[in-house]
């Protein structure tokens, strides 16, 4: 349990693996998934995250030696956490590396729009933006020479220098810089998943299969064929949602707040809709009905694929933390869940470096994150 609580107030920046992959909003700390993991499975066992975004769990579910399966109705989050959590053969690692150093990315070559792509390209086609659109588009076109596998990872690769060159940035760096940060990034982010197959290699006997992950609404989760032939979770680890919260789980801000869904283009996804679809309803709804009923049957259905031996391990925060605490764990009974009376039970611990933008009204707000453990009821 120390490693647990320890853990929980962990301000380490995310490192390691392939957890440096993407930027991903409000993702929680791997040494949090990780203890949780240690203290509460065994080599094996399945661990769930309903809501899996930019994938940790499933990094260290399989770097553990667990059988890891995530659902998120984002298919970036999807993307993102498939790519993360791959057990790369090494002559797949190599065959990217050697596609980064030969692509050729001179902007005066035709490069092909895709479908769709004043709604994915938007705001990239201005006069300080269009360069870095245009190289992205010429490295995009260049993929058929790679297996789908490869062509994973090197998605990632893209997707981190285009999120570094110009998710927040005030000043759009220039093409050298861009094409100096996409080596670097792929050296990094290729030795990260070597690691990772190396160190499950080592935690799984016999070796575990690479984590499955869906896409689809949680409220759907129970009914998925997946639960006919893998065991029950035996641990949670997720952070859905926060009541009353902005997070930008879908877009970019280019120059200023100026939104983009361009890593749904570079991913090759589809995006889903507003900021609404990604975070359980409109957070300026009064009294957060539509939140709270779709927290119930997200809950309800996870609930349905449990057994009395799931343990349910979960970081949420809350813009109104007074008023929508208890009404959270009221949903949660309402769903079927009881609290576990654990020493990590209602920790809270203030948030570092997260990129996201609250709506603060009152109480602690959502700068503050509270550890909730449940176990089935009854």
């Amino acid at each position: 349990m120390s490693l647990l609580l320890d853990a929980v107030q962990d301000k380490a920046p995310v490192a390691g693996l392939t957890h440096t992959f993407y930027r991903y909003p409000a993702r929680f700390s791997p040494s949090f998934a990780r203890a949780a993991i240690l203290n509460y499975t065994l080599p094996g066992d399945v661990v769930l995250d309903p809501f899996v975004g930019g994938g940790t769990t499933m990094v260290e579910a399989a770097a553990l030696g667990r059988v890891g399966v995530g659902n998120d109705i984002s298919s970036l989050a999807t993307f993102l956490s498939v790519a993360k959590s791959r057990f790369y053969k090494s002559r797949e690692l190599q065959r990217v590396r050697g596609w980064i150093g030969q692509i050729d990315l001179n902007v005066r070559r035709p490069a092909h729009s895709p479908d769709e792509s004043e709604h994915y390209q938007r705001h990239l086609r201005e006069p300080q933006t269009w360069r870095l659109r245009k190289i992205i588009e010429l490295a995009l076109g260049q993929l058929e020479a790679l297996t789908p596998r490869e062509q994973l990872l090197a998605r990632s690769v893209l997707l981190r220098a285009g999120q570094w060159a110009l998710d927040c940035r005030t000043e759009i760096p220039s093409l050298q810089e861009f094409r100096k940060k996409l080596s670097d990034f792929a050296d990094e982010m290729i030795e990260g998943a070597f690691q990772l197959s190396k160190l499950s290699r080592a935690n799984s006997r016999p070796r575990i299969p690479e984590p499955i992950v869906l896409n689809g609404s949680a409220a759907n989760l129970h009914s998925h064929s997946i639960w006919r032939s893998i065991a029950s979770p035996k641990l949670i680890v997720t952070s859905p949602p926060y009541a009353g919260v902005h997070v930008l789980y879908h877009r970019w801000q280019v120059q200023g707040r100026r939104e983009t869904p361009a890593p749904f283009w570079i991913a090759s996804s589809k995006d889903g809709a507003g900021a609404s679809f990604y975070t359980f309803g409109d957070r300026h709804q009064s009294g957060l009905t539509t939140y709270f009923a779709v927290a119930k049957n997200c809950f309800q259905s996870i609930a349905a694929i449990c057994n009395t031996d799931t343990l349910l391990v979960q970081l949420v925060a809350f813009s109104r933390t007074g008023e929508h605490l208890p009404r959270y764990m009221e949903v949660m009974e309402n769903a079927g869940w009881a609290p576990v009376d654990e020493k990590a039970t209602g920790v809270w611990r203030k948030v570092p470096n997260r990129k996201w933008y609250a709506c603060l009204n009152s109480g602690s707000g959502s700068s503050d994150e509270v550890v909730l453990i449940h176990r089935l009821a009854g």
